[in-house]
């Protein structure tokens, strides 16, 4: 009896063997193991994906539905404080459990690969999960694929690390994981797989097969279990004629600056909300109140925004209302994933984009009644575009599109409208929407791979804000009595007005001396073709900069104001960073 208990109770632990057996000596060929590790990888993170589902679903009713029975009191206002309460709820969820699943996912995703080898706490899944279900159902502005690319990111990391898996194979399972994720959101294996493609590794091989393999078997189980139609009914939209093709390519260009906007407010609002001196956790309900104002005047930002998406798509919302709702989303998303709360960003772009293109579309149509195909193409065209743009992924954006209207018809305008986006918003930021979060945290992401220290150090990490600066002013004489106390053979000079004017060095007074002037003013003898550099830019850039002009010492000054002086560099500075950084990486 006592050994048959015994083998009872060691019977997991011999699964646990067999299995890792397999992963170590498989008895089948490694590419087929792998293969049938990313479908077990799809099918979870499938299921997981319905289970999110149902309990947005849940969660929406529970804030909205119940949520006015509760605030009867407050009449049609009780929606202005739904999301604020739904922030009272994930702030301390987020602040004290896991961190990891503040924002939009997807850059999180992207930092555990870049330095960590894909490996993701376990509980980073659920909480995803539940803050995200709270935050979105509550009315947060915000999508439901992020949470399922990070959802789906750490379901593969979690199988990766059961079965002892290296950093590389870890790595692609995230990936897969993310790719499913996409594809039982959208319900969009192909746009799924190319999600992971663009965005996560950057190169095809083997990986890219596997991560296929996910995102089919993702799909299967949503198909299954939430229904196998398009995630819009749309009609089948063409172009009356190919000399309507100018409009789009018009449209590519105004989706690529909506995109340059959306991605400078979501971070100057999350870098503003970084800054205040209030406690984290309750800055989310802070945001959600802001989110509860905006939604009161117009309640189609509340939420993923699916059926306002689907009125645009249709040609049922008025001019109006679409162009209002194009700022109106961006400053809700914005709001909602900045303050701290959790939900995705891709669907926010989707949407931006739909009311951009149709609102354009209205006026095109206006002008152009019986030679322009309805609001509804242009509101199509226009949501790839934006999200194309801002995610720097064209071949993702055009297939989201296709595989979530079922609508192949405009892919001319569509194509050609998201590239020129693409090539709009890449003027503009080296980083994408996803990217742009990660360098922050010193991570210059290519490929699923952190780069080199040099890239990935930014600035403001190496630079000090002790400003050796003089006065225009000053003259030769007081300048030598300055160099003297302080010991520099470099200096920035300012104006009255405290504007950064140019620079002046020991050799430029040296050879001034040789007039015999020593009253002569700085302001005289300063370069003013200057090289600066901001605190945003990277060790990488002032090595660049320094090797242009040979210089030894750049001014750091303000991203938003070149004319205000926020720090000096110098390659000392940049020398101890660099060392720090190898310390910090565990390379010395």
């Amino acid at each position: 009896m006592a050994e048959e208990k015994r083998g009872q109770k060691e019977s997991p632990r011999t699964l646990r063997r067999t299995l890792l057996d397999l992963a170590y000596h498989p008895r089948i060929p490694e590419g087929a193991y792998l293969s049938v590790v990313s479908v077990i990888v799809g099918l979870t993170t499938g299921l997981g994906a319905v289970f999110f589902i149902k309990l947005l679903h849940y969660t929406n009713r529970l804030f909205f539905e119940n949520g006015r029975e509760v605030l009867t009191f407050l009449g049609d206002y009780y929606v202005i404080i739904l999301p604020a309460i739904g922030g009272l709820i994930v702030g301390p969820l987020i602040y004290y459990v896991a961190h990891e699943v503040k924002g939009g996912g997807v850059p999180e995703v992207m930092a555990s690969m870049a330095v960590s080898g894909g490996r993701m706490r376990k509980r980073v899944a659920f909480m995803k999960i539940l803050t995200s279900a709270v935050t979105i159902g509550s009315g947060g502005s915000a999508g439901r694929e992020g949470p399922m690319v990070q959802i789906g990111g750490g379901i593969g990391s979690i199988v990766g690390q059961f079965f002892r898996m290296s950093d590389e194979r870890i790595k692609t399972l995230v990936a897969a994981g993310s790719a499913a994720g996409i594809a039982a959101a959208f319900n969009a294996p192909i746009a799924g797989a190319m999600f992971s493609l663009e965005i996560l590794m950057g190169h095809v091989g083997l990986d890219f097969s596997l991560v296929v393999l996910s995102s089919v078997a993702s799909s299967v189980v949503s198909r299954a279990m939430l229904g196998d139609s398009p995630a819009f009914f749309v009609p089948p939209y063409r172009l009356l004629t190919m000399g309507e093709m100018p409009f789009s390519l018009i449209l590519g260009i105004v989706a690529g600056l909506a995109a340059i906007g959306f991605v400078r407010l979501i971070y100057r609002l999350e870098h503003a909300f970084d800054d205040w001196r209030f406690p984290p956790y309750w800055k989310p309900a802070v945001g959600g109140i802001l989110v509860g104002v905006i939604g009161f005047f117009l309640p189609q930002i509340f939420g993923t925004s699916f059926p306002a998406m689907e009125d645009t798509l249709n040609g049922r919302i008025p001019f109006l209302i679409m162009a209002a709702l194009i700022f109106a989303k961006m400053f809700g998303t914005s709001l909602t994933l900045g303050s701290g709360g959790s939900g995705g960003d891709l669907a926010p772009l989707l949407f931006i984009g739909a009311v951009l293109g149709g609102a354009y579309g209205h006026i095109v149509h206006f002008f152009f009644p019986g030679f322009t195909a309805d609001v509804g193409a242009y509101a199509l065209i226009g949501m790839g575009a934006v999200f194309g743009g801002a995610a720097q992924a064209p071949i993702t954006a055009i297939m989201l599109i296709f595989e979530m209207t079922g609508d192949y018809f405009l892919i001319l305008p569509v194509m050609a409208s998201t590239v020129i986006s693409t090539i709009i918003y890449r003027m503009r930021y080296d980083e994408t929407i996803y990217t742009l979060k990660v360098v922050s945290r010193g991570i210059r992401f290519r490929a699923g791979r952190d780069v080199d220290i040099m890239a990935a150090t930014p600035v403001r990490d190496a630079m000090t804000h002790r400003l050796l600066w003089i006065p225009e002013e000053m003259t030769i004489e007081g300048f030598l009595e300055r160099s003297a106390e302080e010991q520099h053979e470099w200096f920035p000079v300012l104006n009255q007005s405290g504007e950064l004017t140019g620079v002046v060095t020991a050799q430029d007074v040296q050879k001034a001396l040789g007039n015999g002037d020593l009253q002569a003013k700085m302001g005289d003898l300063s370069t003013k073709d200057m090289v600066t550099v901001t605190s945003y830019d990277t060790l990488h850039d002032v090595l660049v900069r320094f090797h242009v002009r040979d210089l030894g010492h750049l001014p750091v000054v303000d991203v938003d104001n070149p004319k205000r002086l926020v720090g000096i560099i110098s390659r000392a500075h940049i020398v101890r960073a660099y060392n720090r950084a190898l310390v910090d990486k565990h390379l010395l």
